[in-house]
């Protein structure tokens, strides 16, 4: 994710997780942002000053009056960043700001502030059950305010329950969303991603090399620009994407089964897995020993997911992948014919840095109608970024076609 130019406010208040801050400020600050952390009394009683200094390379903000302060910067700070993020964010923090009270630099600046912002919670489990706190974390959501679910787990208090600050790629991941366009708001989306497994036995299948970050991507970026997401994804080692809904399955079949049940109410379908196209016919129950110099196996194909779904497409929006080591726009094309697609994206998986395993992509995005547009190399993300520029618009214009129809 880019937060180049970026500039992001990193208010810490006083709790245990504080020192969890200072690793949010610097994955911040690794993705390009430029960050300005404003710190409250009691959190300089876990964590100094000294510490977000050295990381960001800016002078931290700690008290409204004083010799160096600016008497407006309370207003100034809340209006001139990009994002606020509060992490972690004090059951007190949290009850100040509902309240609108400002008797801190942190507190005022959320009163005046007019960007963004991010809450992220940290507290003792029975706190973060509290109907009090429930009903304050409400009325900041009611007020545009985005909040984080704290994680579950062990606490320092030495009770297990809901109230760990989430880990900082995550709350890093939140504030991509933050700060992204939300032209998928509303809308739908259903990505699938990574391999599929055939299994010969209970040891050995049959499968192929995709890794799954191309369609992880998709996923990912599009909850980001505000999509309702559900990824169903094959066999990966990849973790699950920040607020997206994951389906995981193992064979083509079961993708399959899962696709079908879940297209009818999606927007758009984004069938970025690499399906096996066969599978054996049968596979054994037991693993299957040496015994012979040669062995032969019997394939059966796998149902195509893209022809089953095409008769259940009403309005959907649906973009297919083409994986290709030759005549690459060619078997584009024919596939995007054969599978009544509205886009296809082809990329030719001979170069060692685009296609499988690697971070990297270089695809060409071919429209059922319009002129192919074929991308540099990029990252993953980015191709994701590009690919969800023309969802977009492809939805528009859906929408005013049943518009006008309508």
């Amino acid at each position: 994710m880019a937060f180049t130019g970026k500039r992001i406010l990193l208010g810490v208040t006083g709790g245990i997780a504080a020192y969890k801050a200072a690793e949010v400020a610097r994955r911040l600050i690794g993705a390009g942002a430029r960050v300005k952390v404003v710190m409250t009394r009691a959190a300089q009683e876990f964590v100094g000053p000294l510490t977000f200094a050295a990381l960001t390379g800016e002078k931290v903000a700690t008290a409204m009056f004083g010799p160096d302060r600016d008497p407006l910067e309370h207003v100034a700070l809340g209006q001139e960043v990009d994002a606020i993020v509060v992490a972690p964010a004090t059951a007190n923090l949290i009850g100040k700001v509902a309240g609108g009270i400002g008797d801190d630099l942190l507190t005022t600046i959320m009163l005046a502030a007019t960007r963004p912002v991010l809450i992220c919670p940290a507290m003792n489990a029975e706190m973060w059950a509290n109907p009090v706190v429930q009903g304050n974390l409400a009325r900041l959501q009611g007020r545009g305010l985005r909040v984080m679910e704290p994680a579950a787990g062990p606490l320092a208090c030495g009770a297990v329950g809901l109230g760990r600050l989430p880990e900082p790629d995550l709350i890093v991941e939140a504030v991509a969303g933050l700060l992204s366009p939300q032209d998928l708001a509303g809308r739908k989306i259903l990505v699938t991603a990574g391999p599929t497994h055939e299994d010969f036995d209970p040891v050995r299948f049959l499968t192929n090399r995709s890794s799954g970050k191309q369609g992880y991507a998709l996923a990912r970026v599009a909850w980001r620009r505000g999509a309702d997401v559900t990824l169903v994804s094959g066999p990966t080692s990849l973790p699950a994407p920040y607020g997206v809904k994951c389906v995981m399955v193992r064979s083509a079949r079961d993708m399959g089964t899962e696709v079908k049940a879940l297209f009818p109410e999606m927007d758009a379908l984004l069938m970025a897995a690499a399906v096996s196209d066969y599978r054996p016919i049968q596979a054994e129950v037991r693993k299957i020993k040496r015994a012979h110099e040669e062995m032969a196996f019997h394939l059966t194909q796998n149902p195509d997911i893209l022809k089953q779904v095409a008769p259940l497409k009403s309005q959907q929006i649906v973009v297919g992948f083409a994986a290709e080591t030759h005549d690459l726009e060619t078997e584009a094309r024919r596939k995007m014919r054969e599978k009544q697609l509205d886009l296809i994206v082809a990329n030719d998986v001979n170069r060692p840095d685009s296609g499988f395993q690697v971070d990297t992509n270089e695809v060409t995005l071919i429209p059922r109608a319009g002129d192919p547009l074929p991308l540099p190399l990029l990252s993953k993300e980015e191709v994701a970024v590009k690919i969800l520029d023309q969802v977009v618009a492809l939805l528009k214009t859906r929408d005013g076609v049943l518009v006008k129809n309508a």
